[in-house]
C-alpha cells in the first residue's frame, strides 16, 4: 500500500492547536469532519447510534494521542484511521461480521467500464471520465447545475454498497487524493480504484436516466 501524503504545513499549525487545547480550532475540525467519520463507522457497527459513539471515542483518541502525531500523513488519513480501528473493534465486540464483498458490493473482480472511458495517470484528472456524454451539452447550464440534479446525485450515491459510497464521496465529493483514501480505509490500490470506478458508473447512470426523462 502506498504512503499517504504526509502532513501539509496547515496540518501542523492546526496539530499545534490542538496541542495547545484550542476549543475552536477541535470544534472546527469536528464539524468538518463528524459526518464522514458517522458513515465510516456505521460500515462496521449495528446501528446509527453505535456509529455515533464511536465518532466520539474517535475525537477522545484524537485529543489523547495528538501529541504523538508524526506528520507520517496527514492529519485527516490519521484521524479516519482512528476512527476505523475504533469502529472495527466495536464491530467485532457486537458480533457483527460483515464480509467486505458485502460492504464492497459485488464488484472486485474488475471495472464495469473499460479503463479507456476513464483519464490515465498521466492526465489532468486521473481517474475522471475522460469525456462527458454527448447529450449533456444540450442541456441548459442551469440545469445541470441545479437543486434537483445534486439531489439525484445524492440519492445515488446513497443507494451505493457502503464502501463505494465513501470512496466517491471521499474522492469525488471531499476531494481526497487516491492515497489518502487507501490509507483511510485501508483498501489496496486496486480495490481502491476498482470501488470507484464502479461508484461513478452508477452515478452516471443515474444522471444520464434524470436528463433523459426531462
Amino acid at each position: 500500500m502506498a504512503a499517504a501524503p504526509t502532513a501539509s504545513s496547515d496540518d501542523l499549525a492546526l496539530v499545534l492547536q490542538l496541542r495547545a487545547r484550542d476549543e475552536a480550532a477541535f470544534m472546527m475540525l469536528v464539524e468538518r469532519l463528524q459526518p464522514s467519520l458517522i458513515r465510516v463507522a456505521r460500515m462496521y457497527v449495528q446501528s446509527q447510534a453505535v456509529a455515533e459513539e464511536v465518532a466520539q471515542e474517535t475525537w477522545l483518541g484524537v485529543l489523547q494521542g495528538i501529541d504523538r502525531f508524526e506528520g507520517r500523513s496527514s492529519l485527516r488519513t490519521w484521524i479516519f484511521r482512528i476512527c476505523a480501528n475504533i469502529a472495527k473493534t466495536r464491530g467485532q465486540r457486537e458480533g457483527r461480521s460483515t464480509p467486505f464483498a458485502t460492504l464492497a458490493g459485488d464488484d472486485l473482480e474488475a471495472p464495469s467500464l473499460p479503463e479507456s472511458l476513464f483519464q490515465g495517470p498521466d492526465e489532468a484528472h486521473p481517474n475522471h471520465w475522460s469525456s462527458l456524454p454527448a447529450d449533456w451539452t444540450s442541456f441548459p447550464q442551469e440545469r445541470l447545475e441545479g437543486s434537483e440534479l445534486r439531489r439525484v446525485i445524492g440519492a445515488a450515491i446513497e443507494a451505493l454498497p457502503p464502501m463505494q459510497a465513501e470512496v466517491i464521496r471521499l474522492r469525488d465529493v471531499l476531494g481526497w487524493s487516491s492515497e489518502e483514501v487507501r490509507n483511510a480505509l485501508n483498501l489496496s490500490e486496486t480495490n481502491q480504484r476498482v470501488l470507484l470506478h464502479r461508484a461513478r458508473a452508477k452515478v452516471r447512470r443515474a444522471v444520464e436516466a434524470y436528463l433523459e426523462s426531462a
